[in-house]
């Protein structure tokens, strides 16, 4: 396909974007381009912990691990395979699980000097409550031996969207997010502080309000876990609430592969983040691209000056990436509702671009620049501080072509962007 060709493809419509990221998964090419392989059979979906989004609303991006990678790690499945429970481990053990990456693999894998970051807040938006949010930090974080960050010590702060202490009704899929994002920031900055921003609603606009309590909260970090298809009114949104000066807006990409932009990881002023598969040798990590990292070209949102890749004509995501495999995944603890999918509670093992986003937001708070990255600009200017990840391919939906937005090919790419943190240098 000519790059005159796969430019017009690309263009896309919202209408095409919202069926790409709302729908089914359809087999991939059995064929290889530029010598990547593609996937021979039909993509497994992963497992959500929240449904795919009306228009006008968002959903979480957590993942679970999936059954075939529970018994390859020898630990319980439950019968929907759905998530699993650390082998050995009792549901509400305070002792750390044997499977799941934990804060001492998320150090190692990016080279985290984890003594830094002390005092600085990272605001954590998510749709509606887990009231046990606090309690399984609190187990999490004695388990791994970390500080104690907690409301009465001033390090963790829970508020509704209005930045009241009334939280919003709760939710088994959101709670398994908010549990997921405010651990994960934990593993990549121990010493920072945690504020959580619940809005009302999965509504695209309770969640931005929340959004804009995170920042009038004094929030220069902010981590959004959570996206949908693009739509009429991105660009008001995306100005109303995403757009805030010297404030880092970190954006999951989406779980769904290559197809339309998710938002609002596509609005111009959202460093969106992708997702890698993570796994380790004798000697080092390895990174490569996960087939469920969203990336594509945005329908609505205009190509920013500093992103240059040839065939979007507009917006392309992503920007950067981090861990998102469930398979090779994180370790969460977790014991609000998850008995209605058929999960024991206590620890289990997530992902999705989901788990990538708190992550990098943890990794701009050790490096003490959020300032800076109120745009993905300053990463492309500083992209000597990144790994570059080739290897893999997110072709869930669609093929395009050995592209290098769905292959993640030498330089910049769809799935992950310009690449993996290697310390904290490019944030």
């Amino acid at each position: 396909m000519s790059s005159a060709a796969l430019r017009g493809r690309l263009r896309g419509t919202a209408a095409i974007t919202a069926a790409l990221l709302g729908g089914a998964l359809v087999l991939a090419a059995g064929s290889t381009a530029q010598g990547l392989p593609v996937h021979p059979g039909p993509v497994v979906a992963p497992s959500r912990a929240c449904s795919t989004p009306a228009k006008g609303t968002f959903a979480c991006l957590a993942t679970f691990r999936s059954q075939a990678a529970a018994r390859r790690a020898g630990s319980p499945v439950n019968t929907a395979g759905r998530a699993v429970r650390s082998a050995g481990v009792s549901p509400h053990a305070v002792a750390a699980p044997t499977t799941g990456y934990g804060p001492a693999d998320i150090k190692s894998i990016y080279g985290l000097n984890t003594a830094l970051g002390a005092g600085r807040t990272v605001a954590i938006v998510d749709a509606y409550d887990n009231p046990n949010a606090e309690k399984d930090l609190a187990t999490f974080r004695s388990a791994y031996k970390l500080p104690a960050c907690t409301t009465a010590n001033g390090c963790f702060r829970k508020v509704n969207q209005r930045g009241g202490g009334t939280p919003p009704e709760p939710d088994a899929g959101w709670g398994v997010e908010i549990a997921l994002d405010v651990q994960a920031v934990s593993a990549a900055c121990p010493l920072c502080k945690i504020m959580l921003v619940e809005a009302d609603s999965a509504d695209s606009v309770d969640i931005g309000l929340a959004v804009n309590r995170a920042v009038t909260l004094g929030a220069k970090i902010v981590s959004n876990s959570y996206g949908g298809p693009e739509y009429n009114g991105v660009l008001a949104d995306g100005k109303s609430y995403y757009s805030h000066t010297g404030v880092a807006m970190v954006v999951s990409s989406g779980d769904n592969g290559f197809g339309g932009a998710s938002f609002p990881a596509s609005w111009s002023k959202a460093i969106a983040v992708g997702g890698t598969t993570v796994t380790k040798t004798s000697t080092t990590w390895q990174h490569t691209a996960w087939q469920g990292a969203g990336s594509g070209c945005s329908a609505w949102v205009a190509k920013p000056t500093w992103q240059k890749d040839p065939n979007c004509l507009m917006r392309t995501t992503t920007d950067v990436s981090a861990l998102a495999d469930p398979d090779t995944g994180f370790a969460v603890y977790d014991t609000y509702g998850l008995e209605q999918f058929g999960i024991t509670p206590g620890w289990l093992v997530v992902g999705g671009t989901s788990l990538a986003a708190p992550l990098i937001s943890g990794m701009i708070a050790l490096a003490g620049n959020a300032a800076s990255l109120g745009s993905a600009s300053y990463l492309y200017a500083h992209r000597s501080g990144l790994r570059d990840v080739v290897g893999g391919n997110n072709v869930t939906w669609q093929d395009c072509g050995g592209d290098y937005l769905c292959n993640a090919l030498p330089g910049y790419d769809g799935p992950t962007g310009l690449g993996t943190p290697k310390g904290v240098s490019a944030l």
